[in-house]
């Protein structure tokens, strides 16, 4: 501290807080509605959830281990039977979006080698990308050239062109 300090120009803090008077009696009326909000309409509805929750927990099933039945495809389906073809194609839906998860997994597994090996991953990753060539050509031979409004009859009907042109090669 420099030896010409003023005192004046700055004055130490008070050293207690003082006291804050309060005007009335009477207890705030804010607080008297959140006691009141909280012991009638909050305490028991946290009460009544935990107890349900802790019920329900126990047989708690996770979403991501949804297990569903397989239905028959659309060729399995009697005519007019709009349930059946709903069935049918959700499971459809729900096959493409598979597929298209092990054409992802199977594409990070190759990115993976590749990034690993370096400038050599031709020879070392030949199984990778063999892998990756069968799934791919797989998949476009199956959902390729559907278009952005895919479904289960669009794709049986691509089916059945592939089978039709390799029916006609073969005579």
């Amino acid at each position: 501290m420099p030896s010409d300090y003023d005192k004046d120009a700055y004055p130490e803090p008070p050293r207690q807080t003082p006291v804050v008077d309060k005007q009335t009696a009477l207890p705030n009326p804010a607080l008297i509605v959140s006691k009141l909000f909280y012991y009638s309409v909050d305490l028991p509805v946290t009460t009544f959830r935990g107890v349900i929750e802790g019920i329900q927990s126990g047989n708690k099933s996770v979403y991501y281990h949804q297990k569903f039945r397989r239905v028959p495809d659309l060729t399995g389906c009697q005519e007019g039977d709009y349930v059946c073809y709903y069935e049918a194609e959700m499971q459809w839906r729900r096959d493409y979006k598979v597929d298209q998860e092990i054409v992802k997994v199977i594409q990070e597994r190759l990115r993976a080698c590749q990034q690993r090996e370096g400038p050599s991953y031709h020879q070392n990753c030949a199984k990778e990308m063999q892998q990756f060539t069968e799934v791919t050509k797989a998949y476009q031979a199956r959902y390729g050239d559907l278009g952005a409004y895919a479904s289960g009859r669009k794709c049986l009907m691509k089916q059945k062109e592939r089978m039709m042109a390799a029916q006609a090669q073969q005579a």
